[in-house]
This record gives structure tokens, sequence and C-alpha cells, in this order.
């Protein structure tokens, strides 16, 4: 319980403070926005000051983490005058809750924006750097041209070397050379460089906020990490010095193309060169987590977070066991190994009879060519079946669709109230229905506000908005659409639940927020976002995950499978080209999944062999890796506590993914994850290359997200498309409620789609199989989306009068 002082704290939170027009809550509450020096200092005085109350030092392992987030998050929605007027212990509970959970957030949004700034600053640097050398391009280009011609006559072997400088100087004169040498010597870059001179220029802009992050984050570090951690101890203490000469700054973090720039003429270390050296030394640190920090959410040690000690020693054997993996990792690389083995022979075997794949050998290595998937064939009786299905699909409006499918479901009685109280409002389901679809189709409430109907005031949408829609409801509400349409017999034609596929949908952001990234393909010259959704086999959207920009989607293809919470059992994942990457293969085996790619570069991927006698007869010269199978072997133990851990939950797949993933110098376990990936991706190859049949699933189920990506967009009509929340929160709750929309869609279409076959069989038609398994259920010309207008005025508006002005600006929340 938090003591007499906490307390204290906790009413000032209420307070609002001399000169000030919000609440020390309400300021709290407030996140950063924009990706600056001033904002990241914001951000950090924020976690400061909630650092400040000491409430981390106080024990909350009996409470449940939900209850504690739904309590915070109630904290974060409430007016400051209801929390005032709560009885004492409520109000205590919800803010104790929220100061909590707010300093773990706020410590995270402001590492987030450190690693976003320091990104921007060697963008920054990279586009001066390049405008610096198109500009200097014509001078570099004489200056070489130049010195070409002298070397020309050096190379002359007809010149007499006795009088060679002599021939030079009559051709070239001496200080013109001397000045080409000079020129070249000043604008060529070491190819090892990143521009690393514009990032120190940038010292002012770092030295901003380089004090105040070496003083208020405390990092603690993994061996890995020490000599990062040292130069920070160090910087920080010659904080509010003016000193421009270290003296004695640890050298261990300065890697070559730094040297130049840190070091002087008599080797003496600059402190801005020091500065940049260690501010990207930290990023990388960072990302690898070989730096942490303690009480972070995202920037915390994952190691921790794996299974330990004996917990690890009694979970061992059943993890093995559960994902179908000898404990003894010489065992498991010989398994391996024989299986890479015997499926290079039988798809050698068959090359010869494969027509659709030939061996190029332009290139500087051998390559594969694979020809392009002949489109499907439509039957006539398929063509004439999907008219006859979709001509007797009722129309219906979209408010009425999700109403129905509601009634038929139940799925709004998943949503409950954020304090958990178990009253229900009446028509609580319309309000609900009205909620998703304001949010789904990015219209907001207005459109859906009926001023005499009690469930569709401004007032029910704005606190069923505020109390019902959030992750935790949103998902089982999901998990109930998705688990009814598996029990659909016409689902069951389309597939068992086994395969999924996971792909990207782009959202520009047009306001000012942290999570979103720049990508001039997707987004212009603005920044988004990506809803990265996980679609069954049966059309169904299980799982989606809100990505700052565009990041590698192979980040969070696996956290779509280990943390969907519906009845469906997905075994296999089909993703495009950016969702693959050699650890992500290796990973998916390792937890028993099948990663089936889209690979863009199918044929001039690496194969990789574990016996390098062995000859595959025309396939051969396409071995060129050779798998380290003793890497495999002394981190096999460590791959199963990995592989244990994502399993059991103990861990985020897509944090774990990042610290293997984002640097240049992987960890022992992260080079072994490799080499397993690299026997199973080229496993995955042969196979793609040898059957046209698993080529062409991979495909329909591709085409399948797509398909369902175009219902959500027809969907989300309002603002242009584009996600207009600043907050990480608010834009997973929208993009939640616009998945659900979907696939109430998707379950309505389907169910009506049945009735319709059912009516054509009554009728004496017997539709095959096989074209059942074709058609679909990502349709939507049938649907109103945009409601209906009307065209009647009041009584007292036809007579002339004017509708009276808006009073009620007191939006108040109350339970």
């Amino acid at each position: 319980m938090p003591d007499s002082w906490q307390k204290t704290q906790l009413d000032g939170l209420l307070e609002i403070p001399e000169g000030q027009r919000m609440s020390v809550l309400e300021e709290m509450r407030k996140g950063p926005v924009t990706i600056s020096g001033p904002s990241f200092t914001d951000a950090l005085e924020r976690y400061t000051r909630l650092r400040s109350m000491e409430f981390s030092r106080l024990n909350f392992s009996g409470l449940p983490a939900i209850q504690l987030r739904n309590l915070a998050r109630y904290a974060g929605m409430a007016s400051v005058k209801y929390i005032s007027r709560m009885p004492d212990e409520r109000r205590l509970a919800v803010l104790t809750a929220f100061v909590k959970a707010q300093e773990i957030s706020a410590l995270d949004e402001a590492v987030d924006v450190l690693d976003m700034l320091i990104l921007d600053i060697t963008r920054s640097a990279k586009n001066i750097g390049q405008k610096k050398r198109l500009r200097t391009l014509k001078d570099l280009d004489r200056a070489a041209l130049l010195l070409a011609r002298a070397c020309t006559l050096l190379l002359d072997e007809n010149t007499d070397e006795a009088a060679l400088r002599q021939a030079i100087f009559r051709r070239i004169p001496k200080d013109k050379l001397a000045e080409s040498v000079g020129k070249v010597n000043e604008l060529a870059r070491p190819q090892d460089t990143h521009f690393q001179d514009e990032m120190v220029e940038q010292y002012g802009r770092v030295k901003r906020f380089l004090s105040a992050m070496l003083r208020d984050l405390h990092f603690q570090a993994a061996p890995a990490g020490e000599h990062t951690l040292s130069a920070i101890h160090y910087l920080a203490e010659l904080s509010g010095s003016k000193k421009r000469i270290l003296d004695d700054a640890p050298e261990q973090i300065i890697s070559g193309p730094w040297k130049r720039l840190v070091y002087d003429r008599d080797g003496r270390i600059l402190r801005a060169g020091y500065s940049l050296c260690l501010l990207e030394r930290l990023q990388d640190s960072l990302r690898r987590r070989d730096l942490w920090l303690e009480n972070s959410d995202r920037w915390g040690d994952p190691r921790q977070k794996l299974l330990q000690g004996a917990e690890w020693q009694a979970q061992r054997i059943p993890v093995c066991r559960a994902l179908g993996h000898p404990s003894d990792g010489t065992k498991a690389a010989e398994q391996l190994a024989t299986r890479l083995d015997d499926t290079w022979k039988s798809v050698a075997s068959r090359f010869a009879c494969n027509a659709a794949v030939s061996i190029s050998n332009e290139g500087k290595h051998p390559s594969l060519t694979i020809s392009s998937l002949d489109k499907l064939d439509e039957p006539p009786a398929l063509i004439q079946l999907n008219r006859r299905v979709r001509e007797l699909i009722p129309p219906v409006d979209l408010t009425e669709l999700l109403l129905e499918i509601d009634a038929r479901t139940g799925f709004t009685r998943e949503f409950s109230h954020v304090s958990e109280s178990g009253a229900r409002a009446q028509d609580l389901q319309v309000s609900l229905c009205a909620t998703l679809l304001a949010e789904a189709c990015n219209i907001g409430h207005e459109p859906l506000i009926k001023h005499n109907i009690p469930a569709l005031t401004r007032h029910r949408l704005s606190w069923v908005k505020q109390n019902y829609l959030r992750a935790e409801t949103l998902v089982s509400a999901n998990a109930r659409l998705v688990d009814f349409q598996s029990t659909l017999p016409l689902a069951g034609y389309w597939g068992g639940g086994e395969v999924a596929s996971a792909d990207g949908m782009r959202f520009v952001t047009p306001v000012k927020t942290v999570n979103s990234g720049p990508n001039r393909k997707y987004f212009g010259s603005g920044r988004g976002i990506t809803w990265y959704n996980f679609v069954s086999d049966q059309y169904s959207g299980f799982h989606g995950i809100v990505v700052p920009g565009t990041l590698r989607d192979s980040i969070f293809v696996l956290e779509g499978l280990l943390e969907q919470q519906t009845g469906l059992n997905p075994v296999e994942i089909m993703t495009d080209t950016a969702g693959s990457s050699d650890i992500i293969f290796g990973l998916f085996w390792l937890l028993g999944y099948q990663f089936s790619p889209r690979l863009a570069d199918a044929g001039g991927a690496i194969f990789w062999r574990a016996d390098k006698t062995a000859h595959y007869g025309a396939l051969n010269e396409l071995a060129r890796g050779c798998v380290e199978l003793s890497k495999i072997e002394s981190q096999w133990d460590e791959m199963m506590r990995m592989a244990g851990s994502l399993k059991l939950g103990t861990i985020h797949a897509s944090e774990l993914i990042r610290s293997l993933l984002r640097s240049s110098r992987p960890s022992g376990l992260a080079q072994a994850i490799m080499e397993v990936g690299r026997v199973n991706k080229t496993l995955y190859l042969l196979n793609y290359i040898d059957d046209e049949d698993y080529r062409r699933r991979i495909l329909t189920q591709l085409n399948r997200g797509e398909g369902r990506h175009a219902v959500a967009r027809a969907i989300c009509y309002g603002q242009r498309g584009e996600i207009r929340k600043r907050y990480r929160e608010g834009q997973e709750d929208q993009l939640g409620a616009l998945g659900l929309v979907t696939n109430a869609v998707v379950l309505w279409n389907t169910l009506y789609m049945q009735e319709a076959l059912s009516h054509l069989r009554k009728s004496g038609e017997t539709p095959e199989e096989e074209h059942l398994a074709r058609l679909s259920p990502l349709i939507h010309g049938h649907i109103n989306m945009l409601g209906h207008y009307t065209f009647s005025l009041p009584e007292d508006i036809l007579k002339g009068e004017l509708r009276p002005l808006n009073f009620n600006t007191n939006n108040e929340l109350t339970s």
C-alpha cells in the first residue's frame, strides 16, 4: 500500500497548478507525439516525475496484471472531477494503478523517442552528406581524371624511368597535380564511412539532450555492453563541464570509421566526435539488448524473461517433447543433416522432369528460373455457381449486418466495463455495434448519433468507447467470430484452419505521433503505420499488430501465431518476401511451425548443404553454402530454452526477435538459429521448386489475405482511410475494431452463401465440392457501408426558426 507521503502525491495529481490550465494528471496522460530533442527531454521529465513518486518499490504481485492495466486505463480516460468524487479507497486504487503503469510506459516512450531521434540524426546526416556529395562530384571527377592521366604516363612502359617525373610534370604542371591530390583526399570518402562527418556536425543538436539522457536513464549492461556502459558513465561524470578534449575516456567503443573524427592530429579525444560515436554505439547496444533498462517493458532485458535455472530444468524434457525435438544437440544436428541430404537427393532425382524450373549460368553463380504459375481456369459450372450464389445474397446495411451477427454469435457479450462492473446498460449491444462501426469506418460518432434513441446518444456512445473498447475485449469478441466461422460447413471446404497468411495494410497518419514512420513508397512525404494482420484459410482474421511505419515484417510473424487467442491452430504460415529471414526460418522450425513465404528471388537464393562431399546431380552447383552444424550442437540447449520460453509465453516473440535481428554483430545464439534456419530455408526452397501445388497453395492463401484487405479498405472509408489517432493504444483499438467488423462481414457472407447453396440443392442443383472450395466470402457490393441520408426538417425550422446553439459542452465521463 502507498504510504502517507505517496497518498499526498496521488492527491496532488488531481490539482491544477497555479498558472496552468489543466491538472497534473491530465499532463501525465500526454505522451510524446513528435521526434525531436525537446520532445525527448519532455518525455524524460515526465518519466522522472513519475519515478520520483517511488511506486516501483511497491509489491504488486498479488494484483492480476490485467486488473492493474484496466484500472490504469480507467484513470487515463476518466475526468479529473469524476475521479475526485470517488470514494477514498477507489480513488487511491485507480491513481496507484495509473502511476505504476504510466511510469513503465513513460520510460518506454522516452526511449522510443531517443531511438527514433538517433535514427533521425543519422538520416539527416545521410541526406546532408549526399547533397554535399552531389555538389562536389564535378570537382572530384576533374581531379580524378587529371590523376588518371598521370597514372597513364606512369604505366607507360616506353617512358624512361629516370625521366618519368619530368615527363609527367611536362604534361601536367606539378602544382595542378598537387591540387588534384589534395582535392581527392578532401572529397573522396573511405569505403567504411557512413556519413559520420555529418553526424559530428550535428553535435550542437545532440548536446541539448545528451546530458539529460546521461543523468536520467540508468542503463544496465550485459558483458557485451560493458564498454558502452563505461563510456556512458564517463560522459555522465563530465556533465556541466565544457571540456572539449577528453583525457582518459574509455576507447574500446571507438570503431574504425570513427577514429579520424574522434582523435585529433595529436591523438587526443575530441568530445564532439566521441559523443556522437557513443550515441551510435548506444543505439546498437540497446537494440541488441546489450544495454537495457530496468522497469521497462519494451527496452528491458529479454534474457531475464527466459525460463531460468530450476524452472528450465523442470520444463526441459516436456518442452522438447512438445516441440518434437530431441534433447541432445548432436542428435538434433544429425537429424537435420540427414533430412537435408535426403531432400537434396530426392529433388535432384526428379529435376530432369520438372519443366517449370531451369538452371541459368548467366550470372556469377548458377541460379534457378521458375516459371510463373498459369491462372487456374474457371469452368463454366463454377462461373455459373458464383453468379447464382451472389444473386441470392440479399442486400444489407452494415449496421444491420453487425447486429444480426451479434444476435447469432453474442460477440458483444465479450465486452466488459473497464471497472469490471457486471451491470449492463439497456440496449448495450446497439451502442457497442455503433461504436465499433464508428471506429472501423473511420467516421467518428457524429453520423451515428440519434438524440431520440437512448442507446445512440452522444453521451452513451462516448461512454461505451471509453469504458468497453480496449484490446482484450476486442480480442475476445473477435475470437468468438473466428470460432463460429470455423464451425460452418462451407468454411470447411476452404480449409481446416491449419494454414494462415500474414501481410500488412498501410495507413497514412497525418497527425503528429511517434508511433509512425516514413516510407515514401507507401506514405509519400508523410508518415504512417502498418496493420500486420493474420488470415486463416477460412478467410477469418485471427490476430493483428500495429507497427510504426514499415518495420521489418519478419519481427512480427511469429507473434501472431503464438499470441492469438482463437480456437484455430495454424501450423503453416505464408508471407511475402519481407516476412522472411534465416532467423525466422529457424525460429519457426524450433517452435514446430512450417514457414512458407513467397520469395521474390527464390531462384537466386543461396541453397545450403550439410555434406561438402555429397553430389546432387544437376543441382549440385546450387548448393553453395555449407551449414556449420557445430554451432547448432553447442547452442542447442539455449535454443530449446528460448523456444520453450516463447511457447509458454514468458516473453513476446517480437521482443526476442528484435534483439536477435537488429544488429550487424549476431550473438552465438543468433548464429546457431541462423544455421538451423538455413537448413530449413533450403528444405523449403527445394520443395518450392519441386512441387507446383505447393507454390499454388502459397499464392492462393496470400491472395485471400489481399482480398480481405480490399474488404477492410471498403469498410474504412472515412477521412480518406487515414488513421488520426496520436497514440499506439488508440491505433490498436481502431484497427482492432476494423478487424472485428471485417470478420463480421466475412461471417455474414459465409452464412448467406451457405443458405444460397442449400436453396440451390433443394432446387435440384448439385454443386461440385471442388467448386465450393473456390467460392469466396470476400464480397461487399451488396453491403451498404455509407448509411442513409434524410431530407426532412423539424417543423420550427421549416417556419424559419434557427436551431438552438450548442451549450452542452460538458462530456464528463460517468460510470
